[in-house]
C-alpha cells in the first residue's frame, strides 16, 4: 500500500542502516523531506547521502517501480530533479523526461507496522487503538487534543465564513443564522439554517418593538402558519384558536409588505423529538430573544465571561406557548426556558466558533483567546462519543476536551485516517506495548 509506504518514509520507520540502492551504493536518509499531498513529487527537499555524496532534492515513492511509467512521470518535467526513487518492488529501471536514470532503493514496510496498521483498519472494537491509550504520555495526549480543538474551530470558521458570504458580507446576519442552526440541536439544524436565511433582518428590525409581529414573521417564514402544516387532528382546533388566526393575519400583512416566501414546512422533523424541542417552541424563544435585542453579534462581543454569555442567551417562550407545544392543543403550563444544558451547547457550538471566526476576521487574538477560555470554563459534553473515549481511558473534563474528541472520532476514526492521527502513530511505531486480550 503506497500510502503506508509514504508514512514509513516520512516517519523513518525503517532500519536506518544497511540501506542500499539497486546498484549497491550505500544510502543514508538524513531528512525524508516535506510530504507533498498535491501534484508533483511525493517529498520535497529531502536530504539523502548516496555513496558518500549528499543530495538535496525530491523523492518519489511507489509500490512498484513500474508505477513510475504508469503515472507518466517519464513525460513530466516536474520529476527531472528526483534524487531517489523508492519502491517496495523494483521491477524496472526508471527514466526522467530529460533522459536521466534516478537511483532506486527498495524499501519494505516493516512487518510489525503492516500488522499494526491492519489491526487499526479491521479491529471491530472501537476505537481500534484502545489497547495503547492507557499507556500514552499525558504530554502527547494534551498536545494532540489541543491541536484537534483548534482544527475543529478552524472547520467551524470555514462554515461561518461561508455564511457571511451567503449573507452578503453581514456578520450580524451570519451570527443569527449560526445561532438559529444550533437551536435545532442537531435534528432540525439544517431546517433552522434554511429558515434563518429567509429572515430579512434589516426589514423586520422596524417591527422589533412588536413581539406579536416578530413571532408571526418567524413562524410564518417557517411555514408553520399554513393549515397544511398542522396535523389533521389539530386543524379545526387551530381555526378556532384566536392566537393562531391573529398570527396568520399578521403574517399575511408582513408577507405582502416585504414580498416574502416561506419555507416548506415539510422540512421540519418531529419524529422522536421531545416536545420542548418542537420548532414552534424554539422559534418562539428566538422571537423573544430577538425582540429583547439579545440575538445580535454586537451584544455577544461585549460578553467577557461564560456567565455573561448565558445570561444574554437565556430566554423563554411568550405567554401563549407556556400552555402549548403546537397550535390547537393545550398542555400543562410551563415557562419553557432554555435549560442549562441547552445554554452550554449554544455556547459551545455557536458562541465559541463565532468568537473565534470573528477574531480571525479582525485579527484579534483577544477574541480568539476568549473562545478557548470559554471552552476551558465549560464542563465536557455528555454524549456517546465522549463516553466512549472515557471508557477506554482518556480524561475528559472540559468542553475543550470533548470538542477535541468529537473531532478525533468524526475526522479520523470514522474515516480510518489512522495515518494522520498521533495516537495512530504511537500504535504503528510500537513505542507503547499493544495490550493483547
Amino acid at each position: 500500500m503506497e500510502q503506508l509506504l509514504h508514512y514509513v518514509w516520512k516517519h523513518k520507520m525503517f532500519p536506518l542502516t544497511g540501506l542500499k540502492t539497486t546498484d549497491g551504493q550505500e544510502v543514508e536518509v538524513i531528512d525524508p523531506g516535506l510530504h507533498n499531498r498535491n501534484a508533483g513529487p511525493d517529498f520535497f527537499n529531502a536530504k539523502v547521502k548516496i555513496g558518500g555524496t549528499l543530495w538535496v532534492g525530491n523523492v518519489e515513492i511507489h509500490d512498484r517501480a513500474s508505477d513510475w511509467f504508469l503515472h507518466r512521470h517519464d513525460r513530466d518535467p516536474h520529476y527531472n530533479n528526483i534524487i531517489l526513487h523508492v519502491a517496495e518492488s523494483v521491477d524496472v529501471d526508471v527514466k526522467t523526461k530529460q533522459g536521466d536514470y534516478p537511483p532506486q532503493m527498495r524499501l519494505q514496510v516493516p512487518a510489525s507496522v503492516r500488522e499494526h496498521y491492519k489491526e487499526l483498519l479491521t479491529t471491530e472494537a472501537y476505537p481500534p487503538c484502545y489497547r495503547i491509550i492507557p499507556d500514552l504520555s499525558r504530554l502527547m495526549v494534551h498536545s494532540w487534543m489541543s491541536a484537534l480543538q483548534t482544527e475543529r474551530l478552524e472547520q467551524k470558521t470555514e462554515a461561518i465564513a461561508q455564511r457571511v458570504k451567503d449573507c452578503d458580507g453581514s456578520w450580524e446576519a451570519a451570527y443569527f443564522v449560526t445561532l438559529a442552526r444550533n437551536y435545532g440541536f442537531g435534528i432540525n439544524g439544517d431546517a433552522f439554517e434554511t429558515w434563518a436565511k429567509l429572515i430579512p433582518l434589516q426589514n423586520i428590525a422596524h417591527h422589533r418593538d412588536n413581539l406579536l409581529q416578530i413571532e408571526a414573521f418567524f413562524l410564518g417564514q417557517a411555514g408553520l402558519l399554513e393549515e397544511a402544516a398542522l396535523p389533521e387532528r389539530y386543524q379545526q382546533k387551530a381555526r378556532q384558536d384566536g392566537y393562531f388566526t391573529q398570527l396568520e393575519s399578521e403574517y399575511r400583512y408582513l408577507a405582502h409588505k416585504f414580498g416574502l416566501r416561506h419555507m416548506d414546512a415539510g422540512l421540519w422533523r418531529f419524529l422522536r423529538l421531545r416536545p420542548q424541542n418542537f420548532p414552534h417552541i424554539r422559534i418562539a424563544q428566538l422571537a423573544r430573544l430577538y425582540c429583547e435585542q439579545r440575538a445580535g453579534l454586537s451584544q455577544l462581543l461585549e460578553c467577557e465571561t461564560v456567565r455573561q454569555v448565558q445570561e444574554l442567551l437565556a430566554t423563554q417562550v411568550t405567554t401563549y406557548w407556556e400552555t402549548h407545544y403546537v397550535f390547537g392543543e393545550e398542555s400543562a403550563r410551563s415557562e419553557k426556558r432554555l435549560s442549562s444544558a441547552s445554554l452550554n451547547l449554544l455556547t459551545i457550538n455557536t458562541v465559541v466558533p463565532v468568537l473565534f471566526a470573528y477574531g480571525r476576521h479582525k485579527d484579534s487574538g483577544r477574541l480568539c483567546g476568549r473562545a478557548f477560555d470559554f471552552l476551558e470554563a465549560l464542563k465536557a459534553e455528555d454524549n456517546h462519543i465522549v463516553r466512549m473515549w472515557r471508557k477506554v481511558g482518556l480524561t475528559v473534563e472540559t468542553a475543550g476536551d470533548s470538542q477535541a474528541l468529537i473531532q478525533l472520532k468524526k475526522e479520523y476514526c470514522d474515516r480510518k485516517e489512522c495515518l494522520r492521527c498521533r495516537i495512530g502513530y504511537e500504535y504503528l511505531k510500537g513505542s507503547c506495548a499493544a495490550r493483547r486480550s
